[in-house]
């Protein structure tokens, strides 16, 4: 029977440090990689031109040079095929010397018959054996001693003598061209390493100039406190991004600035609206308090229930508000019977006067929150009847052209004002004939009406209509 401990082949240790340690020389060349670019835009944006500059240049050179190398080598090998052809005339005609002349810029001359016997050559290879291929290259020959101090073209033809067939070779110094190929190498070499200093000098500063304003705009803004934004950002003369930018940076600060003000505008207000009932809510108690005749200080008491009741209510607005102002985008929900909301508010506020009159269109909706439409309809409708002389009119339809839905609370009062039709939607903004402790509002009941209705991607605005002063609601159907 086979040993169960060697069925099969050991398991694999492993080896815990492999992964992590892969792991960390990837995070070690990473953080090698970021140590190593630039942080700064002007850094970065001049390291990339010089490096697009010089691949350029690097190419252009290379191209440059190439083509350099190869027409100088062209002109060498048509001077030494010229040469080898005049020999061959000359060997064909008979009359080839033992000793013949370079011409042509040629180097060396050797002409040797068919068995390999040198029968002319220039003076330089006189009493030199016949000339033998090299190993290392097809058109270079073993010249001996000329061999290492010449770079030669050699041109090889055959030519028909009186006395049988010989080969003709004919070598061309190349020192002149390589000369020139050092000289112009070493010449791009030096002007791109200067155009590359020059681009590097010129992106620099032209870089370190365009976003000096963006340094200023960001030192400005650094030193805007909470209590110091009336200051502004430096805006740049041209019609650039930067300019833009600067622009774009002085409206946001106006915005926080509006805000800023509008907040301390609302606390202050809301100070005021709250001091002012507990003033008299505790003036009245310490009387009812302190006076001996039971029913002037129930009388009292009851004053001071009011009173309290309009601190609940005021507090309410201040709450709802602040939730409105935390919520800052539209409000998302499911369609909403907006006739039957309305049917309801309106049913609850028929058995006061003034009278109010409903028109409204089955199957209307609305996209949002019930409860926000609901408190929505009851501003909007308290305001109307406050404002009544003897009737209140309310429609609800839908846009045929844009698919919302239109709410209009009329009333029959005094018209606004053109002037004021955007005042009363700031907060505890109350006209002269609404300031009543007993008939006029908190001043919230209209902007917090607008806020519902902006919240919900809709608007409220006042018209004139032939029913007197309308507050005309628009909302995103919810069919």
């Amino acid at each position: 029977m086979a040993d169960p401990t060697a069925a099969g082949p050991a398991p694999t240790a492993h080896r815990p440090g492999t992964a992590v340690g892969g792991r960390r020389g990837l995070t070690a060349r990473s953080g090698l990689a970021a140590r190593l670019t630039p942080r700064s835009v002007r850094a970065r944006t001049t390291l990339a031109a010089c490096a697009s500059v010089a691949v350029v240049l690097a190419a252009a050179s290379a191209a440059v040079v190439l083509l350099l190398h190869a027409n100088l080598e062209r002109t060498v090998e048509a001077g030494a095929r010229e040469q080898a052809q005049v020999v061959a005339r000359l060997a064909a005609d008979g009359r080839l010397p033992p000793q013949l002349p370079l011409d042509h810029g040629t180097d060396y001359i050797q002409v040797s018959d068919a068995t390999g016997k040198v029968v002319a050559a220039s003076q330089n290879l006189t009493g030199h054996p016949a000339l033998t291929p090299a190993r290392n290259g097809h058109h270079t020959y073993d010249l001996g001693p000329l061999g290492d101090e010449h770079h030669q073209r050699v041109t090889t033809l055959t030519a028909d003598t009186p006395s049988g067939p010989v080969t003709i070779h004919v070598g061309a110094s190349l020192r002149t061209a390589d000369t020139a190929e050092d000289l112009t190498t070493a010449a791009l070499a030096a002007l791109s390493a200067l155009l590359l200093l020059t681009v590097g000098a010129l992106t620099w500063r032209a870089t370190g100039r365009a976003l000096r304003p963006v340094e200023a705009i960001r030192a400005e803004v650094a030193a805007i406190g909470d209590r110091e934004l009336d200051r502004r950002v430096p805006e740049p003369r041209s019609d650039d991004e930067i300019a833009r930018l600067a622009h774009t940076m002085n409206a946001m600060l106006d915005r926080l600035e509006a805000a800023g003000a509008r907040q301390r505008r609302f606390i202050a207000d809301a100070s005021h609206e709250l001091r002012s009932p507990l003033a008299v809510l505790r003036t009245q108690l310490e009387v009812a308090l302190s006076h001996p005749d039971p029913e002037v200080g129930t009388e009292l008491v009851a004053g001071a229930l009011e009173d309290t009741e309009r601190l609940q209510a005021l507090t309410t607005d201040l709450l709802l508000l602040a939730r409105l102002d935390t919520t800052g985008h539209q409000q998302s929900g499911e369609p909403v019977d907006f006739t039957a909301l309305v049917r309801t508010a309106v049913d609850a506020g028929r058995p006061a006067p003034p009278t109010l009159e409903l028109h409204a269109a089955e199957g209307v909706t609305a996209t949002g929150n019930p409860l926000w439409f609901g408190r929505l309809l009851t501003n909007l409708l308290d305001n109307a009847r406050r404002h009544a002389r003897s009737r209140v009119t309310v429609r609800l339809s839908t846009d045929r052209a844009t698919g919302e839905t239109v709410l209009d609370i009329a009333n029959d009062g005094p018209p606004v004002p053109p002037a004021d039709r955007e005042r009363i939607f700031e907060r505890f903004t109350r006209l002269d004939d609404a300031r009543s402790r007993d008939d006029g509002g908190t001043g919230l009941g209209l902007p917090i009406a607008r806020d519902i209705a902006t919240i919900h991607g809709g608007t409220l605005t006042v018209e004139d209509t032939p029913d007197g002063t309308t507050f005309r609601t628009r909302l995103p159907g919810g069919g």
